[in-house]
């Protein structure tokens, strides 16, 4: 298979171009044939032109790349090694949502043949691939796993917005249903992958890897976030401790904020979900999960007792959000913890604007029913900086006091202003 690929007598598919696909297809197709298939036809027209309707690729990513896009199925039956890259999100009850994983599975499934390979990059539960995903491909294709097509998986690590840890920068895993699948996965990969391929021992072992990295993450953020509940009823900063503590050369550096996004709040549930049907009850990943999940409305809660702590009456005052995606410098909202906090603002009736340096005002509406002002308008009792983009990172406390009524107050999440804030009540997590 890695000897036809770089000898372009067969193609690479990649299902579902977001904003893992994409960077894949395109970084390919800069070496082999690409066929880049996803389901909006509208979002494949944005390609064509040049356009990451992620809004995370510069137009020259799209220059001399060997890819054709589109959402014509069909156009799959010329390609032989098919990666699938699509979301793999959770309902509203916290719980898989293996719809688009399993819908790509039964595209790739209609077109497969004989001696093709179908790696899976979506982060699912270990054995999701091989329990859920391959039955689907059998049935649709009517071949026999392993013996007549080989499957994979080698889970995606591109961080969006990050500029610096890059798709071809990072080590990536890949794994095989044999050990002739999992070497021309490995090779394949390594065509782009200037950081190296470790080669997994399975596909469930690959499968882990990708879920306890960003579990790892959310449980060490829940005990920043726990400490930082407990340190505000102390009133000491937990920035100034995680500081000081931060002087040891084997501490941690996690900080406290609002875990959302694609990943880290959202994968796992995966892992929640498969131990619980194995019979265990995983105690803290569930705890982290609860902590992370309550900071946006322990965050609204603070800012309500700041604002009634100034003699103010909370139904007629006034807060400013700024920051809307689901982490800073980038346009996605999707899964933004940001609406937690609104949420709870509206149960107390408070009134608020919320503004965004890069999210799309049509898309906030769309995903939250939220409306996104352009600018600041009058005076606010209470100002929150959510997110930390770049823009509000440049401010200083002149641009909040022009903003703000008297006794005015800045919120500020992940503690960026601190030590720089003098006559505004200053409150960060």
């Amino acid at each position: 298979m890695y000897n036809s690929i770089i000898k372009k007598e067969k193609k690479i598919s990649v299902i579902g171009l977001g904003y893992v696909g994409l960077p894949i297809a395109l970084e390919f197709a800069k070496h082999v044939k690409v066929v880049g298939f996803d389901i909006k036809p509208e979002r494949v027209e944005m390609m064509k032109k040049g356009i990451d309707p992620s809004n995370e690729l510069a137009p020259e990513e799209f220059e001399n790349c060997d890819i054709v896009f589109t959402a014509n199925a069909e156009d799959l039956k010329d390609c032989h090694f098919h990666i699938v890259a699509v979301p793999t999100p959770i309902d509203e009850h916290n719980l898989p949502d293996l719809t688009p994983v399993l819908k790509a599975s039964e595209t790739v499934g209609k077109i497969l043949k004989k001696g093709d390979y179908v790696v899976y990059e979506s982060t699912v539960y270990p054995g999701c691939t091989e329990e859920d995903c391959i039955p689907v491909l059998e049935q649709l294709s009517g071949l026999k796993f392993v013996e007549d097509f080989k499957v994979g998986f080698s889970p995606e690590r591109i961080n969006p917005g990050d500029k610096v840890h890059t798709l071809t920068s990072i080590v990536k895993v890949s794994s095989g249903c044999d050990a002739e699948s999992a070497e021309e996965i490995a090779k394949t990969y390594e065509i782009i992958i200037k950081a190296g391929v470790h080669r997994a021992s399975s596909i469930k072992v690959a499968e882990a890897a990708k879920i306890i990295e960003n579990t790892q993450r959310d449980v060490n953020i829940a005990l920043m976030n726990e400490l930082s509940i407990i340190f505000d009823h102390m009133g000491i900063n937990t920035f100034e401790v995680l500081e000081a503590a931060g002087t040891k050369w084997n501490f941690l550096k996690f900080i406290p904020g609002l875990v959302g996004g694609h990943c880290i709040g959202v994968d796992p549930y995966y892992l929640l979900h498969k131990a619980k049907e194995l019979g265990y009850h995983a105690r803290m990943i569930n705890s982290g999960r609860a902590i992370n999940d309550g900071m946006g409305a322990y965050v609204a809660s603070k800012i309500v007792k700041l604002i009634i702590s100034k003699k103010k009456e909370i139904t007629t005052s006034r807060v400013l959000v700024m920051g809307m995606t689901f982490k800073e410098d980038v346009t996605d909202i999707r899964n933004s913890r940001v609406i937690d906090i609104l949420d709870e603002l509206d149960k107390y009736n408070v009134k608020y604007d919320v503004v965004d340096a890069f999210a799309d005002a049509h898309e906030v509406k769309e995903e939250y029913d939220v409306d996104l002002v352009a600018n600041p308008t009058g005076k606010y009792d209470a100002v929150v900086v959510a997110v930390n983009h770049k823009p509000y990172t440049e401010l200083n406390e002149s641009y909040f006091k022009e903003l703000s009524n008297d006794n005015g107050i800045l919120v500020d999440i992940k503690g960026i202003f601190r030590g720089k804030i003098n006559d505004l009540t200053y409150w960060s997590l």
